[in-house]
């Protein structure tokens, strides 16, 4: 999963240096439509100012892919694919110069390895059955356009794998990105489209609201010409595409615990929750957000993670940390825990040094112990602070890990040798995603076997989404004596 340090070190600061220029006005007054995105032309290229005409662009566009040939969906995200891999330095650079958020060296390596690791056409495998009354033929058909909510995490990342997805499945999409991520999306978007219609002749199969808002989310939830939605968020947004009257495939929050029993390997364990929390400072969905260790090897725990190299906070730091990066929302029944937008996504230094403590820069996570109830335990926080919680046996540590899931059914983690602690975790917490003796991201296939998507679809069930999740069973009958052969 690593991209090479060298090509970073010698690009990056000539791509940030591009960006800053090409979003300042030009001459004219004028932003540049090439590198702002959302301030380019609207109306082709998928960049649109309002939910009706970017719905409108892609349903012309979806009935355009219907008369072609699969092959065509083929080249259109082999586009896709080649552009989020040949440009994944420039695009990662300006998703992290417009959010802010997370590690330069991760936004890169998600667009590079959405290009390398996402499914394609080659999912939609036709079902046949034949016998003495005729032949069945099962397809997998369109939807038609697919309204898509994405969040400020992984902007691009997130449309780049849903509409690879989404058009191999045959359809069209329409994007309200997050008002936070707008431009790199804008950019990404038109950059995808103008390379598609130079090649197959087709323009707007992903389309975009430039200026997103929640006025704009609800009139793409509404619209008579979606025929599904696609939302990746909190639980609020998820919310509002479960209720939206349309079939949503809704990935949710997650908030995922890890436990470590007596058996596992300490020395691995540490490596792997560094890895998996510290990527793009915990802001995966995925990622290892507590941890619920035996008391019988928790200091011998704690001594691993220093020695892999994270920071280990003390009770007081713990506590200015907390009061530092979270605070209380909402009211009576609806009150809970939230992170604070000037720490969410920085660096571990960052939160070190709210937590009054220096430490090196080049540090990917900082960690303590705190109790299970603890607001860094109970709130998916998106920073690269892990708490760890003492337990005295494995079935305390895996009840404790249960609620703290909150039922979200997302991902769980286990650092174990114990099969039967492994099959007993797996069962209790019910996850999509579920990770045995190595970090989160093993479960998409990154360091593990499988396929790469970012939209893990868990209260509606779809699980990691693939071209299949975006089409529906279309089943063709044949009843005919004269097919039966011998006849």
């Amino acid at each position: 999963m690593q991209i090479n340090e060298t090509l970073i070190r010698s690009v990056v600061e000539q791509v940030i240096q591009q960006v800053r220029h090409s979003a300042s006005p030009t001459s004219n007054g004028a932003a540049s439509p090439s590198t702002t995105g959302s301030s380019g032309p609207r109306g082709h290229s998928g960049l649109f100012d309002d939910v009706d005409s970017a719905v409108t662009a892609a349903r012309h566009a979806f009935e355009q892919l219907q008369k072609r040939p699969i092959d065509d969906r083929r080249k259109a995200i082999d586009i896709i694919r080649r552009i989020s891999i040949s440009q994944c330095v420039e695009l990662g650079t300006m998703e992290m110069e417009e959010t802010r958020i997370g590690r330069l060296q991760h936004k890169i390596e998600k667009l590079k390895t959405l290009g390398e690791k996402t499914p394609g056409v080659e999912f939609l495998k036709t079902e046949c059955y034949s016998g003495d009354r005729g032949l069945a033929v099962i397809e997998h058909a369109p939807f038609g356009v697919i309204g898509a909510i994405t969040p400020v995490t992984h902007s691009l990342p997130t449309i780049t794998g849903n509409a690879v997805s989404m058009i191999a499945g045959g359809n069209t999409l329409v994007v309200n990105p997050h008002p936070s991520g707008k431009k790199v999306a804008a950019e990404g978007v038109r950059r995808f489209n103008e390379a598609i219609r130079s090649e197959i002749g087709i323009d707007n199969l992903i389309c975009l609201i430039c200026e997103p808002t929640l006025e704009t989310a609800q009139q793409l939830f509404k619209h008579r010409r979606i025929a599904l939605i696609c939302v990746t968020g909190g639980p609020a947004v998820a919310r509002a595409a479960l209720n939206s009257g349309k079939r949503a495939v809704v990935a949710g929050p997650g908030n995922p615990p890890v436990v470590v029993d007596e058996t596992a390997d300490l020395d691995l364990a540490a490596r792997c929750i560094i890895q998996g929390a510290a990527y793009d400072n915990n802001l995966l969905c995925i990622a290892e957000k507590e941890v619920f260790v035996v008391n019988s090897v928790f200091d011998s725990m704690m001594a691993a993670m220093e020695r892999a190299g994270a920071v280990r906070l003390n009770a007081p730091e713990v506590d200015r940390l907390t009061q530092a990066a979270l605070q209380r929302v909402g009211e009576g029944a609806d009150a809970h825990w939230a992170p604070r937008k000037e720490l969410l996504g920085q660096d571990a230094w960052k939160l070190a040094e709210a937590a009054g403590r220096k430490i090196d820069p080049r540090v990917e996570l900082v960690f303590g112990e705190t109790t299970s109830e603890h607001p860094f335990v109970q709130t998916e926080q998106m920073m690269p602070f892990v708490p760890f919680v003492r337990c005295p046996n494995f079935e305390t540590a895996v009840e404790l890990a249960q609620q703290a899931e909150h039922g979200y059914r997302h991902t769980s983690i286990i650092h174990s040798r114990n099969v039967r602690n492994m099959t007993i975790m797996g069962r209790t917490m019910d996850t999509t995603l579920f990770v045995k003796n190595g970090p989160c991201m093993a479960a998409l296939g990154l360091g593990g076997e499988g396929y790469l998507s970012f939209s893990i679809a868990g209260p509606t069930g779809e699980g990691v989404t693939t071209p299949l999740t975006f089409t529906r069973e279309r089943r063709c009958s044949l009843i005919d004596d004269l097919f039966i052969l011998g006849r």
